[in-house]
């Protein structure tokens, strides 16, 4: 069987289907010829600036990269997915950086991945002119302009500059299944890891090298007939809204390349727009939408609702399938989008940046899907002691677990290398530490991370289990989980939630719809009620945030508790 390289891939269907449309943004429309073409001249410059390989894989370990590194630091635009696709084809490695870090957390991200070059919007230059005097590795900087009309960083170039002074010709290097990918973790739970796959891996386990069955796409000709049957019935757009920077977004736009098929982006960049995101999806006829949980799919429930409800809904025929990947889309939302969108079936994706796709389950004609998934072949669930693979029906609480074609490891971390891809009977498993259950009819239930895992008298709580319980109430808009230190329990369950508005709170209302729905050791003993949940740009929850909200609060009342006391005393 071949092995496949992302720059050869992207080629290869270019070549087939070169008149298509590859990339659209607005006005901007790029055809495949078009993006091959800038994309080989972003390959030229970096080669040109000695970007490339520097040591060949077998002669690192797993957590080692041989590679320069690329920091790609902009908001969504064609350029992003041009400058991952340049890089790939320079033998270079981008990787992702969340633009709403600080300088602080920049620097971390920066300095972890040993990046030597950087590309990014014109709005975000302050930041870089402050980053690079404590950066002396970080040697080619590339400016993307943008709105914002932010001059020209000195030392930079402009990104159209880099690519009118350089070839447009194939370059002349042997692309390698074994270059790597990287994707960097959202940092959500702890410190952001750089997660090292093979690009031949990364294809078949997350970016569409493999069917819904499993199956994988071997060879370049499989591709090219791919291309020819998706240009064929003419042709498919796919719209991912979440930041590029997510892995979910750009897994979804590689899984349109790979096929020949559109990759679409809406305009409102800084921030989530669902009703824009419906009107693109209108517009351009999108066959295909992807949303990470309810922090994307409530609102985009609410516009079309309210569209309908002002008698100017929105014309989404064309609309197949809404793809939910990275966070959970509590079952309300799913039953009100299949009954305000009919025609349309709705697909969650259970997987990680250290899995590739693990599962799926489908919602359609009203009947909503949560929480259990239909494994892929080389998804498995292992042992709590992580000694032996479980089986259909076993009853201990175990590791959903990945085998095949998984990650090398994270950069630069041997140790956290080998606890995340333990060997067990000499089968190699990529165990990112989400905790699940085989059911006897071979579905697998998938409880939450270990992580957020709340442990309250001894007994485990998983907090996206207690969140999806109290989405059920009809005015909580949002809500996020977490625990916190307490005398009696050790650990106690507090949500946060953010209602609907107008709405008013009313902790025992929540707690009666939440019991219908856990047993009552897993009820929260405490709510806080604020103005707006805090989620990443991609829609996953920012535990780390509301760990220390909730711990705040706790300091603040037993300082009130104190303050009390002592003025009763007196």
């Amino acid at each position: 069987m071949a092995e496949l390289n992302l720059a050869q891939l992207h080629e290869t269907v270019a070549a087939e289907v070169p008149d298509c449309e590859c990339l659209v943004q607005g006005e901007r429309r790029l055809t495949y010829r078009e993006v091959t073409e800038r994309t080989r001249r972003l390959a030229h410059y970096l080669g040109d600036r000695g970007l490339g390989v520097k040591t060949p894989r077998s002669a690192l370990d797993s957590h080692e990269s041989g590679q320069d590194h690329v920091a790609l630091y902009m908001h969504n635009c064609p350029e992003y997915m041009e400058s991952m696709l340049g890089c790939f084809k320079a033998r270079a490695v981008p990787f992702n950086v969340n633009y709403r870090y600080v300088e602080e957390e920049l620097l971390y991200l920066l300095r972890d991945a040993g990046a030597t070059t950087m590309i990014f919007h014109a709005e975000l230059a302050p930041m870089v002119a402050r980053l690079r005097e404590q950066l002396p590795q970080l040697r080619v900087l590339i400016q993307v302009s943008d709105a914002s009309g932010t001059p020209l960083l000195p030392g930079a170039i402009a990104y159209e500059d880099a690519l009118a002074q350089s070839s447009a010709e194939p370059p002349e290097l042997e692309w390698s299944p074994d270059d790597l990918y990287i994707l960097y973790t959202g940092g959500t739970t702890g410190m952001p890891k750089g997660v090292l796959w093979r690009q031949a891996d990364v294809y078949m386990a997350a970016l569409g090298g493999r069917n819904s069955r499993g199956v994988e796409t071997p060879d370049l000709e499989k591709v090219r007939e791919r291309a020819r049957r998706t240009e064929a019935r003419g042709g498919k757009r796919l719209l991912p809204p979440p930041p590029m920077m997510h892995g979910a977004a750009h897994w979804v736009a590689f899984h349109a390349f790979h096929t020949g098929a559109t990759v679409v982006m809406q305009e409102e960049v800084h921030r989530y727009d669902p009703h824009e995101v419906l009107a693109v999806a209108e517009r351009e006829q999108v066959n295909g939408l992807l949303l990470v949980g309810d922090a994307f799919g409530r609102p985009l429930l609410d516009a079309v609702r309210r569209a309908k409800a002002d008698g100017s809904p929105y014309a989404l025929a064309s609309l197949e399938t809404i793809t939910n990947s990275g966070a959970a889309l509590s079952a309300d939302v799913k039953r009100g989008l299949m009954e305000a969108l009919p025609e349309t079936t709705i697909v969650d994706a259970i997987g990680s940046s250290e899995s590739g796709q693990q599962g799926v389950a489908v919602s359609s004609g009203g009947e909503a899907q949560t929480g259990t998934f239909a494994l892929s072949p080389s998804a498995r669930v292992l042992s709590q002691d992580l000694d032996r693979v479980l089986q259909p029906g076993d009853d201990e609480l175990g590791w959903l677990a990945q085998a095949g074609r998984v990650p090398l490891g994270y950069l630069g971390d041997a140790d956290k290398t080998a606890r995340t891809f333990p060997v067990v009977d000499g089968v190699r498993y990529s165990v990112p530490g989400d905790r699940a259950r085989f059911s006897a009819e071979g579905t697998v239930e998938v409880l939450g991370r270990d992580s957020v895992t709340i442990n309250s008298g001894g007994e485990k709580i998983f907090a996206e289990e207690v969140e999806a319980a109290l989405k059920h109430h009809p005015e909580v808009y949002d809500v996020i989980v977490c625990g916190r230190p307490s005398e009696r329990w050790g650990q106690e369950v507090c949500a946060i939630v953010q209602l609907r508005p107008g709405a008013t709170p009313e902790e025992d209302a929540l707690k009666a719809e939440a019991e219908k729905h856990l047993a009552r050791y897993k009820l929260p003993k405490a709510f806080l009620f604020h103005e707006a949940i805090v989620r990443s740009p991609s829609g996953k929850p920012d535990y780390r945030w509301a760990k220390n909200l909730a711990r705040g609060n706790l300091a603040r009342s037993a300082q009130e508790r104190l303050s009390s006391s002592r003025k009763s005393s007196t």
